[in-house]
């Protein structure tokens, strides 16, 4: 393996794909955000059942965890640029698709199409910059500008949502990924070159269907955990998924060109820097569904408002990612994940001082203080998987880290969400006034919405006494998920000092110790 003083270094073509590459990550966080927006437009337009709403909400999510694993395989196996293209051009067809259904069945469709082409591009373009960027702190470098781009998406995607439902259809909010797309396939054969295994064999269809199967129970379960609490079909589902997961394991085990080389997973630092990020998103989706509620709910503001306060959240993502390379040139990598993780756990415990007449400027300063500790987590797993094994397999280590991206933000919705449902149901039992309507206290135990309309139907005195209850049982919640979350950060941060050891870059041996040297070389330099 060469020194990396002798790695060659990337120029303005590589820097330019970096840009061209940053765009599948930046229009992802934007979709992601719009379409809830969207969401009361097109139910007064096409009129679609509550199930199927939570179909058209769910649908991407759910092909996205289920087909990552197998696309990060196939771009190592047929090409990681092409890929990328077909990918890209899946999604602008499906996006056309999507944004002139004319019923629920076809934009269910449409989603489910975008879930596929999505689940190719975050695979694809992080094993294109692990191949482009030879150099480490390049690299570094360009996972940042990759991480800032997906935050960066989510800062302007509500503002870019709002814009277009302000002056056309819901449809529209679509529109803008097709010409996204179509700038991608037109530059992307001339500015990033192509990489595969060359001596790949055929993907293994039986073991797509094996990790489909373990994948879509466990996140279909998670979501319905979320949505209406414990159940025997969502428990059914979960274990049905873990139990598949098991035997997708074992079956990779004894093939002789596994789907996923779970000689990956056995390396520490892969295993727990997958472990780290799993647990950092779990926190942040589960502590975005508390402060949502809190700012629209608790605090009144409207939604356009609501947004631009979150916008601190996203900004610390933002700078966190793009500092982080730039840090890591003074710091080893352990030692600034703990850093961060520790200025996360700061934001959370910012985030337990928050109250129900007061508490802006404190969410905006946690917010801020949690996702500037947690980039440098998010960018660094990244960047530790995807060095952590050969060239030949940066594709599968993305994917890899995708899905337990995926998994962390169900996990979040569910865990977190339940723990935040039982402080908030607790604390209505106690200080709800007596004597409440069956109907009413039913309203106020499901949710705070339910309750704040329930409360007006009330005489004066005891509806805002009810108001006041509710009000202050969310804010309870949002210190518990923050707690939680906190302990949760102390503890990931005291498990990576101890065991997280980040290996020598991989170059041209696998996990194994087999040589792969022809396997790393480009297929195209064109």
């Amino acid at each position: 393996m060469n020194a990396e003083g002798a790695r060659p270094r990337a120029g303005r073509r590589e820097w330019a794909g970096l840009a061209v590459l940053s765009l599948p990550a930046l229009l992802i966080a934007m979709d992601a955000s719009v379409l809830n927006l969207a969401v009361p437009a097109l139910s007064r337009e096409m009129r679609p059942s509550s199930v199927e709403v939570l179909w058209i909400l769910d649908a991407y999510t759910f092909m996205v965890a289920g087909f990552l694993v197998t696309m990060g395989a196939l771009g190592d196996r047929i090409g990681r640029r092409r890929l990328l293209t077909i990918g890209a051009t899946g999604f602008g067809t499906a996006s056309l698709l999507a944004a002139y259904s004319g019923n629920p069945q076809t934009l269910i469709l449409a989603r489910l199409l975008l879930g596929v082409a999505g689940a190719t591009l975050a695979p694809s373009t992080l094993a294109l910059i692990r191949n482009m960027f030879q150099d480490s702190q390049q690299r570094a470098l360009a996972i940042g500008v990759w991480a800032a781009s997906l935050s960066a998406g989510g800062a302007i995607g509500p503002v870019v949502g709002g814009a277009i439902l302000q002056s056309f259809r819901w449809g529209a909010v679509f529109l803008p990924a097709v010409p996204v797309m179509a700038l991608l396939l037109l530059t992307a054969p001339r500015l990033i070159p192509e990489y595969r295994d060359q001596h790949a064999p055929q993907l293994n269809v039986l073991s797509v269907a094996i990790s489909l199967a373990a994948v879509l129970p466990v996140v279909y379960g998670l979501k319905q955990v979320a949505q209406d609490g414990g159940s025997w079909p969502a428990a059914v589902a979960i274990l049905a998924g873990v139990l598949m997961g098991v035997a997708f394991l074992r079956r990779q085990r004894t093939l002789k060109d596994p789907l996923l080389d779970t000689k990956m997973l056995r390396m520490p630092a892969v295993s727990l820097s997958l472990l780290a990020n799993l647990i950092g998103f779990l926190v942040l989706f589960g502590i975005s569904l508390f402060a949502a509620q809190y700012l629209q709910l608790v605090l009144g503001i409207d939604a356009l408002q609501a947004g631009l306060w979150m916008l601190p959240l996203f900004a610390g993502f933002i700078v966190g990612s793009l500092l982080t390379p730039l840090a890591r040139r003074r710091i080893r990598a352990t030692p600034l994940m703990i850093t961060g993780l520790l200025v996360a756990t700061a934001g959370f415990a910012v985030l337990t001082r928050v109250g129900t007449d007061r508490g802006l400027v404190v969410l905006a300063l946690g917010s801020a203080l949690l996702s500037v500790g947690l980039a440098p987590v998010f960018t660094l797993v990244t960047t530790i998987t995807v060095e952590s094994v050969p060239p030949s397999r940066a594709g599968s280590a993305a994917a890899m880290s995708e899905t337990s991206t995926e998994l962390g933000a169900a996990l979040g919705v569910a865990l977190l969400g339940s723990v935040g449902t039982a402080v908030y149901r607790a604390h209505v039992s106690a200080a709800a006034p007596a004597g409440l309507p069956a109907k009413v206290s039913a309203a106020a135990h499901d949710s705070l919405g339910a309750a704040l309309d329930a409360a007006q139907t009330l005489p004066g005195d005891t509806g805002a006494a009810l108001a006041d209850a509710v009000r202050a049982a969310l804010v309870d919640a949002l210190h518990a998920v923050s707690l939680v979350s906190a302990i949760a950060l102390l503890v990931l941060a005291f498990v990576v000092g101890v065991l997280l050891r980040p290996p020598r870059e991989v170059a041209d041996v696998d996990p194994g110790g087999t040589a792969e040297a022809d396997l790393a070389a480009p297929a195209d330099v064109n």
